[in-house]
């Protein structure tokens, strides 16, 4: 009974928190024409203006924004906002479909299992994968530790090489490092200045006891696409088992593991509007890819990844993942020239600003700018309407500047006034519109006080001074 309460109060209190445009999510610009929060909108109202509808908002009108309340999330990389329809897949069995899914003598292990194998096709599904390949995990973090480590630890007494490149994850980076004070050997490819690897290099790279490749699909910080297809070709002709990091991947851009041969895939509930804690490892059976797991206990997910399997949140990942199935190549479209309103609305107004990463080989939603002159930290304080961040949010406690930046050989200063863009399928365009207005301002006001930009608007070469130390 408590349940059934529970699920009543829940279904009230939904319509408040829950936009109307769910049905047709896939149709309309979902959120174009809510508030930007229902919480802050009363608290601090928003002030709008009815827009006439565009072309992107297929006959809807929206609203230009002049004072957002909360601020406008444009940090996607960090986390994506669960989809709604997610949610209504994922509640039923948070109340009354509470089973274990591994309990195999009753009615309610029955039913969540059922949920758990119905979300395991559809995470196949997306990635072109067998069911039997995919293997729950909490996240991309724990994907992408067991993958190498697994990997290496299982082939030790052959192999101790691993290749990877200089502008991985952290959690890849880490990973490697433990296994070279383990007496494993660890090749950190550079890359080119677009951010992409040197394939000659790479395939130079290769050792008779290389065990595993790791090259991430897209980079969570200048969302370069990495030639995935290729790396498998040379990976497979060799024998080599690779891995990519498709968190920032899957659910954005085509992936398909039998086409690119990827042995091991990385994937992540919130970064594809599902739900948190929550993610996937693709294991490739044929050929067989032999891990050694990292935690012991009841054997769960082929013994890979042992303990109880969180229901409503494999339900979630597998909603998000079903959507993503249907909806990619309208949200690529949309959020293609959401990126490009961005860039140009900046770059015509805005000059020495540089976009970081390769123009064509690149995820659109992420987009890298380097402010000449202006401080990024300075820039992201001055910026408090508008949620963004200068990097990696794993690493944005640091004050030192992006690893990915220094990789593509940018100096300290380029590095350290870059601003990461994040834009999504909840993204409008009056919200992108009121972001390229204030970084246009706020870029200006900065450059006027600063004494630097004087100098070079004075024709000084700036590397040409010889500055006295004190």
């Amino acid at each position: 009974m408590l349940s059934r309460q529970f699920q009543r109060n829940i279904a009230k209190a939904l319509p408040l928190v829950r936009p109307a445009l769910v049905k047709q999510a896939s149709k309309a610009a979902p959120f174009a024409l809510r508030h930007f929060s229902e919480t802050a909108g009363h608290r601090n109202a928003t002030t709008m203006e009815t827009v006439a509808p565009s072309e992107d908002s297929l006959g809807f009108e929206t609203t230009a924004i002049k004072n957002p309340g909360r601020p406008i999330y444009l940090d996607m990389q960090a986390t994506s906002p669960m989809d709604p329809r997610v949610l209504d897949a994922m509640l039923p069995y948070m109340t009354d479909l509470y089973g274990n899914p591994h309990s195999r003598t009753h009615q309610y292990g029955w039913e969540s299992e059922r949920a758990v194998e119905e979300a395991r096709e559809n995470v196949a599904k997306l990635i072109g994968a067998d069911p039997k390949e995919v293997i729950f995990t909490s996240g991309a973090t724990e994907s992408n530790n067991l993958s190498i480590k697994g990997v290496a630890h299982f082939y030790k007494g052959k192999k101790k090489h691993i290749i990877t490149t200089q502008i991985e994850h952290k959690c890849v980076l880490e990973s490697c490092r433990v296994l070279q004070e383990e007496g494993f050997e660890v090749t950190y490819l550079p890359v080119q200045q677009n951010g992409l690897i040197d394939m000659k290099q790479f395939e130079d790279a290769i050792r008779p006891d290389t065990a595993i490749v790791s090259i991430m699909a897209v980079n969570n910080e200048i969302g370069v696409i990495q030639p995935v297809e290729e790396i498998g070709k040379i990976c497979r002709k060799n024998k080599i088992f690779f891995h990519t990091d498709a968190a920032q991947a899957v659910g954005k851009i085509p992936m398909d593991v039998n086409a690119m041969n990827i042995d091991l895939m990385s994937i992540s509930g919130h970064k594809l509007y599902g739900p948190k804690g929550i993610g996937a490892i693709y294991v490739r059976r044929r050929p067989r890819v032999r891990l050694e797991a990292v935690q012991s206990g009841g054997g769960q997910e082929r013994g890979i990844r042992s303990g109880t399997v969180p229901t409503p949140l494999v339900v979630g990942l597998g909603a998000a993942c079903k959507i993503a199935s249907e909806e990619m190549e309208y949200d690529h479209a949309r959020i293609s020239a959401l990126s490009k309103r961005l860039i140009d609305g900046i770059q015509s107004q805005v000059e020495q600003v540089i976009r970081n990463g390769d123009d064509e080989h690149t995820y659109a939603g992420c987009v890298n700018l380097s402010f000449s002159y202006v401080e990024g930290e300075s820039l992201l304080m001055a910026l408090k309407e508008i949620a963004l961040s200068s990097g990696s949010a794993c690493t944005s406690a640091s004050l030192e500047p992006s690893y990915v930046l220094r990789a593509l050989g940018a100096d300290d200063e380029m590095a350290h006034s870059s601003i990461r863009f994040g834009i999504g399928r909840f993204t409008t365009e009056a919200e992108v519109d009121y972001v390229i207005d204030h970084v246009v301002g706020h870029v200006t006001k900065l450059r006027d006080m600063s004494p630097l930009w004087e100098m070079v608007q004075e024709g000084i070469d700036l590397k040409s001074i010889q500055w006295s130390q004190h």
